[in-house]
């Protein structure tokens, strides 16, 4: 019983030899004596017990001990038809393809040395309602960082308040040193930002800011599965300090240093060996850095608006052009504009692609606007 809220939960629990257990919570305003529940149990003595779903292969492979998995390769070998199949090349093979699928993010094999030069996103950034900056960091790299002081500088003169930060374009960022750089940028001086945690090695990187941030007002964070690496490190310490809200999608879970290991016939082994440990131990290897509000969005269609965006702007992509309402020159002539922009609409819909929107900004911009509703409140 939890003595502060005085409730007790009734849960039933299936544990590993398929026995029940249960755990009650009291709420006193609906609470119900052992009498009662007693009761309810003896109404239905014949209940069947509701279907559990049928186990996935990889339920049942991770319920395997480490006798049954020896038993099982034991008896593969000694009873399946075609035993020449199981030699020591085809079963090594298992073992690494094995890996490969259980751990994508963590082992990368590759037929060769990968090209480096990669085009890396630009710094944009772009003002909204006369006091929202918006702030796209691209690669995280010294230019794109000596770019975002820039923009910070530029947004302190017009007395931008609230900074939305996009993270959505920031795909080649693995360089955590260069991360924490950006971080100081927003994080108090004197905390931890994090640890770059490298167990074989027993070394350990910490990054702590040494600086005055160059911003501080409501920040909002847009991340994506294209935002990874040190770029995932980013958006949480942001949230851990300066209570920032991630709007968007889960990250790519890839917030890893990596070390790429030649094969003897050429081919490459990527392998994860350091991980990205925040300041209260949080690792974000390998689920990724999840959404405070969830938005989902296209990819295709958030690089199109990205591509556009030098020249268009985003704001095109956010706001809706006004349609023309009911007036009362409407009212006299019997017709309703609104209801005439709808039904042009809906006849046009199958002969015109509808112009892309980035939902995702639009949802961060709905929250600064309600947070700074509510604080004039």
């Amino acid at each position: 019983m939890d003595a502060i809220s005085g409730e007790i939960l009734l849960s039933v629990r299936l544990t590993d030899n398929n026995s029940v257990m249960f755990r009650f919570v009291w709420r006193p305003v609906i609470a119900l004596s052992t009498f009662a529940i007693s009761a309810a149990f003896a109404q239905s003595p014949t209940a069947a017990p509701s279907p559990s779903a049928t186990p996935t292969r990889e339920d049942l492979l991770n319920s395997l001990g480490s006798a049954d998995v020896q038993a099982a390769i034991a008896l593969i070998k000694s009873n399946f038809t075609n035993p020449d199949a199981l030699n020591d090349m085809e079963m090594s093979r298992a073992t690494l393809d094995g890996l490969l699928v259980r751990m994508p993010r963590g082992i990368i094999l590759l037929p060769g040395k990968e090209n480096t030069a990669s085009v890396e996103g630009p710094v944009y950034a772009e003002i909204f309602e006369g006091h929202i900056g918006y702030l796209r960091l691209g690669a995280l790299n010294s230019t794109n960082l000596k770019s975002v002081d820039r923009k910070l500088n530029d947004f302190a003169s017009k007395k931008v308040d609230a900074l939305i930060v996009d993270l959505r374009d920031s795909a080649a960022s693995n360089d955590f040193e260069v991360a924490a750089e950006f971080a100081k940028r927003f994080c108090p001086k004197g905390k931890a930002l994090f640890t770059l945690r490298n167990p074989a090695a027993r070394q350990d990187r910490q990054f702590t800011s040494d600086r005055d941030p160059a911003f501080q007002g409501v920040i909002v964070i847009l991340a994506d599965r294209d935002t990874t690496g040190g770029a995932e490190a980013l958006a949480d310490v942001l949230r851990l300090y300066d209570k920032a809200l991630i709007v968007g999608q889960t990250t790519a879970g890839r917030a890893v240093e990596y070390s790429d290991l030649p094969l003897p016939g050429g081919k490459i082994l990527r392998v994860a060996i350091a991980e990205a440990v925040l300041p209260d131990g949080q690792s974000l290897f390998p689920d990724g850095v999840k959404p405070d509000l969830p938005v989902e969005m296209a990819m295709a269609d958030k690089r199109q608006i990205f591509q556009a965006s030098g020249e268009k702007g985003m704001a095109p992509f956010v706001y809706e052009a006004e349609r023309p309402h009911l007036n009362e020159a409407a009212l006299l002539a019997g017709t309703n504009p609104d209801v005439d922009a709808a039904e042009t609409l809906r006849r046009n819909r199958g002969r015109e692609k509808l112009p892309v929107r980035d939902p995702v900004l639009q949802r961060a911009l709905d929250v600064v606007t309600s947070l700074e509703i509510y604080q004039k409140r």
